[in-house]
């Protein structure tokens, strides 16, 4: 995990590709003493491997290497879609100003010509280290400016069409409308009420993470009390599908959690758990102490997630799909989970196999009583 990967910010992480090794020796104790994670290599293939492996930040790289040039391995970076955007900084003897050039014309960020000083290498690293993680948060920026658009353009326009539709009908056909008919429409009409209300508070609290205006308050809570208030807020979600929810929770177990925060962690995973399960499925929660923290388990035996969409799980650029009774969703959901399970020093992760289910594991503080 790189510095530019959220949460909890690492270690910046630097590869270094020099085919001397005094020179790997002299830049990585340099750029160690700075805080940086430092990975030397003495060839270009190592490079790419290395990279491949473990994504870095940033890459400083000599010209004149056998089998492979500078050029030729930093040439290489920008046309793989995964390693393109890692600044590369070239460190060489070569000092003509066309040497110069190729290397910006090949991708390089930035040259530094040997023998350098130290303290001109450190001011490069840090300067480009910052611009990249300032592209970083601009990209996110973007990304969570398109995703406003798209719920405001597609997820709360379909069910207030819908809404619309059914008032519609009751309005023209009120008088003449069979029983059944009335009822199954006034079903529709609260289920569908209720989803877009449960969406515009996982939007409103979306928007407060990303102004930075949300408190973090956490009180001594009793685990269990909190799943049963919101198993029963839910409980018409899990009859409409005919759902069994169960939980193994001890009645004395009690945890620091904000209870805004703490409710909406669970109100989207069970959410979720119900969209993705068919009718008559199961759903558990259970937890355990693993102190200092408790783990808390959502599981069900639902259609399950497949392993292309796991990597993009908790990330607002994911895409989302229909449940199982054709329910929509934003995306938000999880991506809230994420951000209020590591405000309490947490960490959340889903295990899912295709066609038999998923479970979602987050920690939150323990209370010893």
């Amino acid at each position: 995990m790189t510095m530019l990967d959220g949460g909890n910010t690492p270690e910046p992480n630097i590869l270094i590709v020099d085919d001397m090794p005094a020179n790997l020796k002299l830049l990585s104790a340099l750029l160690k003493d700075e805080g940086y994670k430092v990975r030397p290599v003495l060839n270009g293939k190592q490079a790419l491997q290395a990279a491949s492996k473990e994504k870095p930040d940033l890459i400083l790289l000599d010209i004149m290497m056998p089998e492979m040039s500078g050029y030729e391995l930093c040439r290489m970076l920008k046309e793989n879609p995964e390693l393109m955007h890692i600044p590369v900084i070239f460190i060489s003897a070569l000092n003509e100003p066309n040497d110069i050039v190729k290397a910006f014309d090949n991708g390089g960020v930035d040259y530094i010509t040997k023998p350098f000083k130290a303290e001109e290498v450190k001011a490069r690293v840090a300067t480009h280290l910052k611009i990249e993680q300032q592209r970083h948060e601009l990209h996110q920026l973007n990304v969570t400016k398109d995703k406003f658009f798209s719920i405001l353009a597609h997820d709360l326009r379909n069910p207030f069409s819908v809404l619309i539709g059914i008032s519609d009908i009751l309005m023209k056909d009120f008088d003449s409308m069979d029983r059944d008919l009335f009822r199954e429409l006034i079903v529709m009409q609260n289920n569908t009420t209720k989803q877009t209300f449960a969406l515009l508070q996982n939007l409103l609290e979306w928007s407060r993470v990303n102004r930075k205006s949300i408190q973090f308050t956490p009180y001594n809570t009793n685990l269990l009390d909190v799943v049963d208030e919101n198993i029963d807020m839910l409980r018409p979600f899990f009859e409409s599908k005919k759902i069994q929810i169960s939980r193994d929770i001890c009645s004395d177990l009690w945890i620091s959690a904000d209870i805004n925060m703490l409710n909406a962690i669970f109100r989207n995973l069970l959410v979720n758990a119900i969209k993705f399960t068919d009718d008559d499925g199961e759903i558990k929660v259970s937890a355990r102490e693993k102190e200092p923290f408790v783990e808390v388990s959502v599981s069900d035996n639902g259609v399950g997630i497949s392993p292309a969409d796991l990597i993009h799980l908790f990330n607002i650029e994911g895409h989302t799909t229909e449940g199982t009774a054709h329910e929509t969703g934003s995306g938000l959901g999880l991506v809230l989970c994420k951000e209020f399970v590591e405000k309490h020093g947490g960490q959340i992760s889903v295990e899912s196999e295709p066609d038999k289910g998923s479970t979602f594991r987050f920690t939150i503080p323990l209370i010893k009583t």
